[in-house]
């Protein structure tokens, strides 16, 4: 498991391959204080990982990497920890669309 704060070349991302699932990387992103979790087996993994650093729940929304993507198949906004009925998030995907901006401009701020 990593955590990044500062930015990383994709290519760092892609030597995470082949990981827990070959070609995906999961991740966490704390919308609030600009950091991703990278590269544990659960998002749940990441997300103890972060409230223990001092994040909050309420910012931590689980994502997918395919490094060897492009354009919009880079990121997947699936995982289990975004079940938030109590923030209005039903699904495994995050549904608001402007929490998915803020991933993606975390993400786009710290994987150049």
């Amino acid at each position: 498991m990593k955590i990044i704060s500062q930015p990383i070349k994709r290519s760092e991302l892609e030597a995470m391959l082949p990981g827990y699932f070959g070609d995906m990387i999961k991740a966490v992103v704390d919308v609030q204080k600009a950091i991703i979790g990278l590269d544990a087996e659960l998002h749940a993994d990441i997300e103890q990982e972060l409230l223990q650093q001092g994040s909050e729940q309420a910012n931590l929304w689980g994502i997918n990497f395919y490094p060897e993507m492009g354009g919009e198949d880079f990121i997947e906004f699936d995982s289990l920890i975004n079940i938030r009925p109590y923030q209005g998030n039903r699904s495994r995907d995050v549904q608001d669309p402007i929490i998915r901006k803020r991933i993606v401009e975390v993400v786009n701020s710290l994987i150049l």
